[in-house]
């Protein structure tokens, strides 16, 4: 794969494994929120690609999210670039046709656990904290935050990490349903990696449609996505991984899918 600013790309397998790479604590800037949205753009087109995993390099952070930096002289000109970039670039991300696993290695704060709450799955290490301290600084989460949050943790909690500042750590991040999974030290990487293994086993055709389908239901009435939801099942006989899996399923062997 070519390379991308502060983000090293390793495929495994289906798998694109996604390092956030911008010492000492993996802010996002300019260059990397460009190369992400590209990246994703990137991965959609590669048809061998069924998951990626995005994490943090090194063993205390994840991201730290922007950097206060470019804030610091309050030119709303850079403020509105900056606010487009990150939206564009964690919408990708949420977007990704295959599943998006975020690897919590270390601090996810601000931007950084924005972008981890635009992928699918979210593994934590133990020692992991995440935060949206925006409003600390007289700023807020502009990259999903204020809407990705409470839909996974409910109106309360979003209002206590985003109105209160509050810093959950592992544990309280798993009973909120922050995060789906918490590890040991070190192994949120592996554990992703397991989970993108059964991904590949999927067709992927099947997985990009029933994560559109799980996606709307944040936005669409129940009635209007069931009408969706059988409308896409239709729609999957005119693939071919379709005919595959069932054969495969017949014969008693592992389908080989063809992503079409």
């Amino acid at each position: 794969m070519q390379s991308y600013a502060h983000l090293n790309v390793e495929k495994r397998g289906h798998t694109a494994v996604v390092t956030i790479d911008n010492p000492p604590a993996n802010t996002w800037n300019r260059a990397s929120l460009t190369a992400l949205k590209q990246l994703v753009a990137d991965l959609n087109a590669d048809r061998d690609i069924y998951a990626l995993i995005i994490t943090g390099q090194g063993e205390k952070f994840f991201s730290a999210g922007a950097d206060l930096n470019l804030f610091a002289d309050g030119d709303k000109k850079v403020a509105t670039e900056m606010a487009m970039l990150f939206g564009e670039a964690f919408e990708a991300l949420s977007g990704f046709r295959g599943v998006s696993i975020a690897a919590l290695n270390g601090y996810a704060m601000g931007g950084g656990l924005e972008c981890a709450l635009a992928c699918d799955i979210r593994i934590a290490e133990e020692q992991a904290q995440m935060a949206l301290p925006e409003a600390g600084v007289g700023l807020l989460p502009c990259a999903g935050g204020t809407q990705n949050l409470p839909w996974l943790v409910g109106e309360g909690w979003a209002k206590r990490m985003i109105l209160c500042g509050e810093r959950v750590n592992a544990a309280t991040a798993e009973r909120i349903d922050l995060v789906e999974q918490v590890v040991a030290k070190g192994q949120a990487l592996e554990t992703a990696l397991k989970l993108a293994e059964g991904v590949a086993k999927q067709s992927p055709s099947a997985v990009g449609v029933c994560k559109q389908l799980v996606q709307a239901a944040r936005t669409q009435p129940p009635a209007w996505n069931l009408i969706k939801e059988r409308e896409a099942f239709i729609k999957l006989f005119d693939t071919q991984d379709q005919a595959e899996g069932t054969r495969a399923f017949l014969e008693k062997r592992a389908p080989n899918w063809k992503n079409a």
